[in-house]
């Protein structure tokens, strides 16, 4: 059953599952399309027949990308258009536990390690820089240079501790080693334009995808680099938002400007659903790793959507 919540005034930047809980997700958002005004941070349940607000937080700024905690299932860190982030306990009505400032400008993704150390969270940011933070420390423990244009997305390697992998304007995806943040390990030229989106297999810890402003997605052997092992196509406008399955390492789903969410095969390089609920620019996109098949989106349409995809997990 498909539920829905509207952001009212507010557009749609990312939304994630809890990992603690089958029902909660956040979703944070922007006013005026995160050029000027305020962001909100929504906690919210899913029950039978709708999405109930649990919580509502405002931030003086744009929030672009938030990160539950893989260490409390109350945490939450958000990403903001001022460069900085906050961290959350959704047990309080204030919230606000913490502030981090020290990218210069806007935090477009934020990602908590599932792997080895558990406080340890990544940022990339506009300044081109991508920041590792201890969430119990007051400044950032690494920055990584490289990216000759903003980093858009950052992640987490599932499988190899402190690997992380991040995509740019600059037209690269990156492998990095946190042990090193001076020497990028992998430069992959991904697209011949900005690289928007980026996620890793769950099942496969060589396999890494990308997702363009060019519409197409690519997948690649981290060992072999230079050509792809995967190229999916079918989306009109910029790919904004990959996730790979956490329950078939075959598939993949896309978030894209042109309004729709895809569900893949990436084996079989096709199309298997294309899932239109919106009327803008679909951003957040995730997987609720308690119920398979189930995923939830947001877009600027100040919408929140829950559904059900095919049976193809």
């Amino acid at each position: 059953m498909n539920s829905s919540f509207r952001t009212k005034s507010r557009h749609g930047y990312s939304v994630k599952f809890s990992p603690y809980m089958h029902n909660r997700l956040a979703c944070v958002s922007s006013q005026y399309y995160g050029i000027a005004g305020c962001g909100t941070l929504y906690v919210l349940d899913n029950q039978p027949n709708q999405i109930a607000l649990t919580q509502i937080y405002e931030w003086n700024n744009g929030l672009f990308d938030v990160a539950w905690a893989e260490n409390n299932e109350n945490i939450l860190v958000t990403a903001a258009g001022d460069g900085s982030l906050q961290v959350w306990d959704v047990t309080q009505q204030q919230g606000l536990l913490k502030i981090f400032k020290e990218h210069e400008k806007e935090v477009n993704s934020v990602d908590w390690s599932q792997t080895r150390n558990e406080q340890l969270i990544l940022t990339g940011s506009w300044d081109t820089f991508v920041k590792l933070w201890d969430i119990t420390q007051d400044k950032s423990l690494a920055t990584f240079g490289g990216h000759s244009s903003i980093v858009y997305n950052v992640s987490w390697s599932p499988h190899v501790p402190g690997c992380f992998a991040s995509c740019s304007g600059d037209h690269t995806l990156r492998v990095w080693d946190c042990k090193n943040p001076r020497s990028c390990a992998i430069i992959i030229p991904a697209h011949d334009e900005e690289v928007l989106a980026s996620d890793w297999c769950k099942y496969n810890e060589y396999t890494l995808f990308s997702g363009s402003v060019d519409g197409s997605i690519k997948g690649w052997d981290i060992r072999n680099p230079m050509i792809p092992i995967s190229y999916l196509q079918g989306h009109k406008y910029s790919v904004r938002r990959i996730r790979a399955s956490p329950f078939n390492g075959a598939i993949l789903a896309s978030a894209s400007y042109d309004f729709t969410v895809k569900l893949w095969n990436i084996q079989k390089q096709i199309c298997l659903q294309t899932v239109e609920n919106h009327s803008e620019f679909v951003y957040g996109l995730d997987f609720n790793l308690h119920i398979p098949g189930q995923m939830a989106d947001c877009s600027w349409d100040e919408l929140v959507h829950i559904y059900h995809t095919e049976p193809v997990f």
